[in-house]
């Protein structure tokens, strides 16, 4: 839903559906700060995700009018919410920083009618104890530019919070210059980070990081607390998500852009969406992000970076993997290691998909190393070549009529020849394509589009149209062409920027 009125009044929690416990606050206080959002003038829903709220157990009804609207920019506390910032510390950049939550709150865990436990958070919320010198706020195209890709993401299959709703203030932010601002509504499993512990641990207490890995290993891993080393298989288990997830990213050409450790969720989602961007020409070297001058998050370098995360959460459960400060360091290095190749396993079995492949031979991976070396040579799109392969005849463009394409098309069907004598035909390698290799994805180009429409013009129709689409990545019917096209030069020199 787009659109909305003001608000001002009151709101009951059994009118809503609101169904709150709040674990992470009965944590201790040094985990987190008690205070609730700053009131702004005059809140306006211009988006509300109804079927994220129907899946809450909220009356969607309730929401999506004034008591919605203050419920969402903080100016009413829905009964039984224990609003807190939550502290954590991170590397961001490789530098070592103490942080929390600067701008947004914890309203509290949402328990819905299926008993799954949701946080509900407001980014933008006002000021806090960890704000530093900012001012708490956000602007309404960032706001609404994390909506758009967690959504997207969330339709594609990939671990992610969730955005429920973004609201106008009534009141403007300052940056560069005056913007609009808004808060947005994030549904997340939790906001447990790797830089929560690393807060944790730079206190040195002992007794409260294995608190906090206890409470980890109940919230998300509840089958792991009578492990023979339960923190030891905390650490496998939070790797084997992390490894799945940036698998995930890289199929589908995403470029997280600021892969800090207070970005890293503990849960395996995908976490803030700040210079954010899907790669458009094939290029491991790509970054969008205006403040990642030396490539550090580049696409190619995610898996790195993440082993290199998973390493510091490693060096906070030190205490816990062992008595012997020699043996736990052991310990974890050796998981350390096998992150890539837990991370190969997954990235090459949805490579494998994305060309339907239902078997596993060993020239596999040559044939894939050989077609992405053919697109990074030739700029081609990544997301437009996968898809063109889905199709029973190639498009009629030069590129894919090119020497060395031709080539590799042939060893490709070749191999999916073989593949058919043994197991199945090559419609089963279509369909599975098709399912592994989106359509549409959230370009950056189509982004940026609805995001001026909202913000200079208040047209929220583009973007509405938009989000439309992106709920059907995968369909690869003539209905959302002009979703499905790469972009003009012109439109390729795209850069990203944080939003705070």
């Amino acid at each position: 839903m787009l659109g909305g009125k003001g608000s001002k009044g009151t709101i009951k929690a059994t009118d809503v559906g609101w169904n709150f416990d709040n674990s992470y606050s009965r944590l201790p206080e040094s985990f987190y700060a008690r205070l609730n959002p700053a009131p702004v003038r005059s809140p306006r829903i211009v988006v509300f995700n109804q079927s994220l709220a129907e899946s809450l157990g909220l009356n969607t009804e309730a929401l999506a009018d004034d008591s919605g609207a203050a419920v969402f920019a903080g100016n009413v506390i829905p009964e039984g919410a224990e609003p807190i910032a939550q502290a954590y510390a991170g590397h961001q950049f490789g530098h070592f920083t103490m942080l929390g939550d600067g701008r947004a709150i914890l309203l509290g865990e949402q328990i819905t009618p299926s008993l799954d436990r949701f946080d509900i958070q407001l980014k933008g919320a006002g000021q806090t104890p960890f704000s530093r010198s900012g001012d708490g706020r956000a602007a309404l195209g960032p706001m609404l530019r994390e909506y758009i890709i967690s959504e997207a993401m969330h339709a594609l299959g990939i671990p992610t919070t969730r955005s429920l709703a973004v609201v106008m203030t009534g009141e403007p932010v300052l940056r560069e210059t005056a913007l609009f601002g808004a808060i947005l509504t994030r549904v997340a499993t939790s906001h447990i980070r790797v830089g929560t512990f690393e807060y944790i641990a730079s206190r040195s207490h002992r007794e409260e990081i294995q608190r906090l890995a206890d409470y980890t290993l109940s919230r998300h891993y509840p089958g792991l607390i009578t492990a023979d080393n339960p923190y030891l298989a905390l650490l496998y288990a939070v790797m084997e998500r992390q490894a799945s997830l940036i698998a995930r990213w890289l199929l589908v050409g995403f470029i997280h852009g600021v892969m800090n450790t207070d970005n890293m969720a503990l849960s395996g989602e995908t976490i803030d969406y700040g210079p954010c961007a899907f790669m458009d020409a094939y290029d491991p070297a790509t970054v969008f992000s205006s403040i990642d001058y030396k490539g550090r998050y580049a696409y190619g370098n995610q898996p790195h970076i993440a082993q290199w995360n998973l390493a510091r959460f490693a060096e906070t459960l030190l205490p816990l993997l062992h008595t012997d400060q020699e043996q736990a360091v052991a310990k974890a290095g050796e998981a350390i290691e096998t992150f890539p190749a837990t991370f190969q396993r997954y990235w090459l079995s949805g490579m494998r998909a994305k060309l339907g492949l239902f078997t596993e031979e060993v020239g596999d991976i040559t044939l894939i190393e050989t077609l992405l070396k053919w697109m990074q040579t030739h700029h081609a799109d990544y997301t437009h070549t996968f898809r063109a392969l889905t199709l029973e005849k190639l498009p009629d463009e030069p590129l894919f009529h090119e020497a060395a394409f031709i080539d590799w098309h042939t060893h490709w069907q070749l191999r999916l020849e073989h593949q058919s004598k043994a197991t199945k035909p090559k419609n089963s390698s279509r369909s599975l394509m098709r399912s592994s290799n989106p359509a549409i994805i959230a370009r950056n180009h189509r982004v940026e589009e609805a995001l001026e429409a909202a913000v200079e013009r208040s047209d929220f129709t583009v973007m509405q149209h938009l989000l439309t689409a992106l709920k059907t990545p995968f369909d690869h019917s003539p209905q959302h062409t002009d979703y499905h096209t790469p972009p003009t030069p012109s439109e390729s020199a795209y850069r990203t920027f944080c939003g705070t």
